[in-house]
């Protein structure tokens, strides 16, 4: 009988290996026949008529790219990918650099090392370059392959002549100071940019191109993961104007900015024609919580899967969280139905509403946790990315975060009821990311239950304090010696973060 911790636990590595770069790519990708070979992605051929070439970006995007010429063979004339050089993806002793330990001594890809702080730098527009060089010069019969992960696009530089990089980021760094949203950000970068939105696609025509794709955002949509450069813009030149008049930039650009932005034309021209691409999702939070599922069904859990689309401020998304496993316990102790459960219910239906999950349709899912019986343990999975409202000057991250929030409403919904139905159930929570980084820490995220405060206080630590100097990660360090932190190392992919919630009577 292994505990929920170990259950948790496994299902959270599951749902991590399913979209590790290795096994994800072999189980996408085919390379099949002799004479007029194809490739196969995911039931669809394309047949390799001249030359395969490669090209990758993305803080995963060094596994994507072992796998991918393991599979491709001597079929690949040429790669080149830029990796982050901040993130030496394998954890190793070695002063070896991590893609000499995972691509082979003889491989055709060249590595190119760039965006030190994650911001663009002269490595990383060298890359740019080189990239952009290798996709001017495919024919018709060529294939390139495209490698996408998120964290992409900083590795990809290539601001439109006469535009410098530095004036480029100058502009970025302006708009931020102003308050401009990422989305915003990333609307003047794509215009200003040779390969972002759909640049990339456009360069390499007429040759095929595939991008395989790695997605690191809620929705998984294709011009917003590493700035789609494979995917059609949404935006137009016009938009970007508008937001620089939002904030009053129009008359404080670089000379080169006002040139490329008035020569360049006005309208969306989505009518380009993209039919030489296909852009395809070969990893995401969707797919990492199937398997995940699939696991939990086989250990005997009634799994139910809440969300792939999960956002919101960390200490709203843990209320809705203690709702329902609040939900769930009530079920368990034969109060499913009365008054109790329908103003939890009530409750649960707000918090919703005022979330704004995309998505979710939490009327169906409580209409599926009702028809759930009390004989067998109880699974909710979901995952997304939440956000934290920094007060205080602690180290901690967001998974970390959420699992202390969830801790103390547990506790504090247990206080309040006389015989909860909480204490008649066995509960865990986790909470990590897929990257296996949760923020500045060592660790991928933290797990809890409603004992958590109470022992804590024993040990002498309030976990209200913690919290409210966003600290999370020195009370999980601090309590019981780290055993409720998730510490998994780099795991060399990303499709955000992954939350389990187990119960059993």
């Amino acid at each position: 009988s292994m505990s929920l911790r170990e259950h948790a636990l496994s299902l959270f590595r599951s749902a991590v290996d399913t979209v590790r770069p290795a096994p994800m790519l072999k189980r996408a990708v085919k390379l099949q026949g002799d004479g007029c070979p194809q490739l196969l992605v995911k039931g669809q051929a394309f047949p390799v008529k001249r030359d395969l070439y490669l090209v990758g970006f993305g803080k995963a995007v060094l596994g994507m790219a072992a796998a991918a010429e393991e599979i491709l063979g001597e079929h690949l004339i040429r790669g080149i990918i830029i990796l982050s050089a901040a993130l030496a993806l394998v954890p190793t002793l070695s002063t070896t650099p991590p893609w000499e330990m995972l691509l082979k001594p003889d491989s055709k890809i060249q590595v190119i090392e760039g965006a030190k702080n994650n911001l663009p730098d002269p490595e990383a527009l060298k890359g740019a370059v080189a990239i952009q060089e290798l996709a001017e010069g495919l024919t018709v019969d060529d294939l390139l392959l495209v490698l996408i992960s998120g964290g992409g696009s900083a590795l990809l530089p290539a601001p439109i002549p006469p535009i410098l990089l530095k004036e480029k980021e100058k502009l970025t760094k302006m708009l931020a100071s102003r308050g401009a949203a990422i989305q915003e950000l990333n609307i003047v970068r794509k215009t200003l940019s040779l390969l972002k939105g759909g640049g990339l696609a456009r360069l390499a025509y007429p040759a095929r191109v595939v991008s395989l794709i790695l997605s690191d955002v809620i929705g998984d949509p294709l011009d917003i993961i590493a700035s789609g450069p494979t995917a059609a813009s949404s935006h137009s030149v016009q938009d970007c104007l508008q937001i620089l008049a939002k904030y009053n930039l129009l008359h404080h650009l670089p000379k080169s900015v006002e040139t490329v932005l008035s020569s360049s034309p006005t309208k969306l021209t989505a009518m380009e024609d993209y039919s030489h691409v296909c852009n395809i999702i070969i990893g995401s939070n969707t797919l990492a919580l199937d398997e995940a599922k699939h696991q939990a069904e086989g250990l005997g859990y009634a799994t139910l899967l809440l969300s792939a689309a999960i956002c919101g401020e960390v200490s709203r998304v843990a209320t809705l969280y203690c709702q329902l496993i609040r939900l769930v316990c009530l079920g368990f102790s034969g109060l499913g139905e009365g008054t109790l459960s329908d103003e939890v219910r009530g409750n649960l239906l707000q918090l919703a509403a005022e979330l704004e999950i995309p998505g979710l349709n939490l009327a169906e899912f409580l209409q599926a946790l009702r028809g759930l019986g009390p004989e067998r343990p109880v699974c909710i999975l979901a995952g997304g990315e939440t956000t934290v409202q920094l007060h205080g000057t602690g180290k901690g991250g967001r998974n970390q975060e959420l699992a202390l929030h969830v801790g103390l409403g547990l506790h504090r919904a247990q206080a309040v009821e006389t015989s909860s139905p909480l204490g008649r159930c066995e509960i865990v929570f986790l909470s990590g990311g897929t990257d296996g980084q949760d923020g500045p820490t060592e660790a991928a995220g933290a797990f809890c239950s409603p004992e958590l405060v109470a022992e804590a206080l024993q040990e002498g630590l309030s976990v209200e304090a913690f919290l409210s100097n966003n600290d999370s990660y020195t009370f999980f360090s601090q309590f019981q010696g780290g055993h409720h932190l998730l510490v998994t190392g780099l795991t060399g992919t990303n499709v955000m973060d992954i939350q389990a919630i187990l119960i059993r009577a």
